[in-house]
């Protein structure tokens, strides 16, 4: 095992080696549909239902999002709707089908899981902000497909041992 340098080269690659969720956090405003990708997504809480993400601060899209009353998060089981969603320009939302519900939640449609959130707080942490969000509506397909993770800079897809 080899020590390295602590700087960002190193520390992205070290964590690489950790599998995460992606999820798709989106809103629908009336006029438009935003979006996002993020592969930090984790639960925090049953009692309040909480979960969070962690977001760049240079963003440009999640201070839109961020002005919304609520946001749908969707546990995406595809990469392609990941990298639509996960680019710098055009339209986030080329080839995927949606939903929105009441309120301006927007999901990504086949995915099995699919919270209603609003956010509870936003923390700084160095070069993102952690965001908790509260879970309003929880719907969960068990017999969905599986998601996908992202591990060593790829989407990847969960295989049954």
């Amino acid at each position: 095992m080899t020590t390295l340098t602590l700087d960002g080269a190193a520390l992205r690659r070290a964590f690489a080696h950790i599998p995460s969720g992606v999820v798709a956090i989106c809103a629908d405003t009336g006029t438009e549909r935003l979006g996002m990708a993020a592969s930090t997504f984790v639960p925090v809480s049953l009692d309040p239902p909480l979960v969070a993400f962690c977001v760049q601060n240079t963003s440009t899209t999640w201070p839109k999002l961020a002005a919304r009353p609520r946001l749908g998060i969707s546990v995406l089981n595809s990469d392609g709707a990941a990298r639509v969603l996960a680019a710098k320009d055009g339209d986030r939302f080329a080839g995927i089908d949606t939903e929105t519900r009441d309120g301006g939640a927007l999901f990504v449609a086949g995915c099995s899981v699919r919270l209603d959130v609003s956010i509870e707080q936003q923390v700084p942490a160095g070069d993102h902000a952690i965001v908790v969000l509260r879970v309003h509506e929880l719907h969960c397909d068990d017999s969905g497909t599986e998601p996908i993770v992202f591990h060593r800079s790829a989407f990847r897809r969960l295989v049954a041992s």
